[in-house]
């Protein structure tokens, strides 16, 4: 049985060996990845834990804004340890370039590079969410990042019309700490916003209250679901007295984007 270079990448991927050693047990194992994984450990040669069974809930979240376009990247570790290291940023940083350069396509240009990084760190090393915005004519583009412990853990990018710099980057920041998962109640999906007015009938009735007077309640507790979730319903971070529509005036928030570590 013969092999190919993409069975040497995934034969290191998942024994943490080395090139040649992953090779050699291809060989000597007729190209079965499975019998090649055996020969390593029998070897000594394969990583002593299984990399994919491992938690990477650390890692790094970068990202990239130009005047017109903008990429949000979150490379996945397993440690704080290596997520602060030069170069697992270092490849954060190249890869949310290759996104912002090629979209999605980018992914490809830097497998290699990745997988060279799981064997030279020895930890389960995954590229989580990738993000790229390319702005409309005469719409700004701003972001802004959470840094802890010299890396960036929490990215956010938002794309406006009718707004200035400073108003813009306001937004980025209260989304990176308010947590919207959608711009207006509109956007939320029918099938979530019928399990949480399930959800909330069911708490209040647990509480309670009098039949005739769950639907009142549970829309009152919906209106709070709504500022909750959406953008533009939020009470502004710096100011919880005017909410984000408010802040924005005529201005229009077009999308955003939200990628943490955790």
């Amino acid at each position: 049985m013969s092999y190919t270079a993409k069975d040497v990448q995934s034969l290191r991927q998942s024994t943490g060996a080395g090139m040649m050693d992953c090779k050699k047990a291809l060989e000597e194992n007729g190209g079965d990845l499975e019998e090649a994984k055996q020969w390593l450990r029998e070897k000594g040669l394969a990583a002593s834990a299984k990399r994919d069974d491992r938690d990477n809930a650390q890692g790094v979240v970068t990202l990239i804004v130009e005047p017109t376009r903008a990429s949000i990247v979150k490379l996945k570790c397993e440690t704080d340890f290596v997520a602060s290291s030069d170069g697992f940023k270092a490849e954060a940083d190249a890869l949310a370039k290759a996104i912002l350069d090629k979209g999605e396509a980018g992914l490809g240009d830097r497998a290699t590079q990745i997988d060279d990084l799981k064997i030279t760190l020895k930890e389960k090393i995954e590229v989580g969410e990738t993000i790229r915005f390319e702005a409309a004519a005469g719409n700004i583009l701003d972001s802004y990042t959470h840094v802890q412990g010299g890396r960036g853990v929490n990215g956010v990018i938002v794309e406006m019309s009718g707004a200035s710099a400073e108003l813009a980057h306001d937004i980025a920041v209260h989304i990176a700490f308010a947590r919207p998962r959608y711009l207006q109640r509109e956007d939320i999906p029918a099938d979530v916003l019928e399990k949480e007015r399930e959800t909330l009938v069911a708490i209040t009735r647990n509480e309670g209250k009098p039949e005739q007077a769950i639907a009142k309640i549970v829309e009152g507790r919906i209106a709070g679901f709504f500022k909750d979730v959406c953008l533009l319903e939020q009470p502004y971070a710096k100011d919880d007295k005017v909410v984000i529509s408010q802040l924005i005036g005529a201005a229009k928030i077009v999308r955003f984007a939200q990628v943490e570590i955790g």
